[in-house]
């Protein structure tokens, strides 16, 4: 299998037909060897039955059923996990991301680079809601990540198999793949792609998700600065409290000395911030450990409810299938 098409749903019904139909016609001459993957998000029309009468009648078409709404990421991170093909095209399923443009994606991996991102520099939004906190939204992501894209947030993005199923994905973190990719150093792309003006239904985002971005931000340089290294970043937290224990100490031991008596709440509230401080670097000090050692086996909470593909234990993705007439 040399591609694999993932696409997150979530109360498509209207377009999920277009969609199938815009993305086998867009690649079928000149990407023969392909998957598509829906994952339904949950949908509570009926975007899942639609795409199930569709994979009956395509081969190349696997669906994925989440047991309720988790959200965009985690739907991505399944059909990547699923993914049987070389190279992984991720894209939106509402119709705004143009199939024609997913050669174009394909043909930039095969130049050699790992991740190769689709930028909407046409972009068919609205300007208050979207594409102005959109534009500064990508320029805080570059100043802080230092990884320079134009458009974090287009899910059209085309990477190698084997280097996008090693980046842990949660929470909002697809918009960050690129981020979060450049700790393992990455060659990366940035092409123009098409958009469209959403045809069906209604945007599941708009300026309430500016501050997930925020702190999606700061978990992403954390993460990024950080994450082979956990003592420094739990050490550098501590300082503060650490000056504010020793101030406290130090002037309760010159009041001790110059008057005899002694503050119990401050020298006490001194105390407090040592501990916190050192309870700070302790943890940081397990963190390092757990990184130089190996990590935990955390059993994951059951996410998928049918798939259409029998193996269904990638990436330790617990799943039920469910047949016509039987779950197994």
């Amino acid at each position: 299998m040399d591609i694999s098409i993932v696409v997150p749903l979530y109360n498509e019904e209207e377009s999920i037909r277009l969609l199938h139909r815009a993305i086998t016609e867009a690649i079928v001459e000149t990407l023969p060897d392909y998957e598509i993957i829906f994952v339904d998000d949950g949908s509570r029309d009926d975007t899942f039955d639609i795409a199930e009468q569709l994979a009956a009648r395509d081969p190349r078409l696997r669906v994925i059923k989440f047991r309720r709404n988790y959200g965009q990421t985690p739907a991505m991170a399944a059909g990547i996990d699923h993914a049987r093909g070389d190279i992984i095209v991720t894209m939106d399923g509402d119709l705004q991301n143009d199939p024609r443009d997913i050669p174009n994606l394909v043909n930039k991996i095969g130049e050699g680079f790992d991740i190769v991102v689709g930028w909407r520099h046409n972009r068919k939004d609205k300007l208050i809601t979207r594409k102005i906190p959109s534009k500064i939204a990508n320029w805080l992501i570059g100043k802080v990540t230092g990884v320079p894209i134009k458009d974090n947030g287009c899910s059209l993005k085309a990477f190698r198999a084997d280097f996008i199923k090693s980046i842990p994905l949660y929470n909002e973190m697809h918009r960050f793949i690129p981020a979060m990719a450049s700790i393992a150093g990455p060659r990366l792309a940035e092409i123009k792609v098409r958009h469209h003006a959403r045809e069906f239904g209604e945007s599941k985002y708009g300026l309430s998700r500016v501050y997930k971005v925020l702190l999606d931000l700061v978990t992403i340089k954390m993460v990024a600065s950080f994450a082979s290294r956990p003592l420094r970043w739990f050490t550098l937290l501590s300082l503060p409290f650490l000056v504010i224990s020793m101030l406290i100490i130090v002037r309760s031991l010159v009041t001790v000395v110059a008057t005899g008596d002694m503050s119990i709440p401050i020298a006490g509230s001194g105390l407090i911030f040592f501990a916190l401080a050192a309870f700070l670097i302790v943890g940081g000090a397990i963190g390092e450990l757990i990184h130089k050692t190996g990590a935990f086996d955390v059993a994951q909470t059951p996410l998928i409810t049918f798939t259409t593909d029998e193996d269904i234990e990638a990436s330790g993705l617990r799943a039920t299938i469910t047949q016509k007439g039987r779950t197994a």
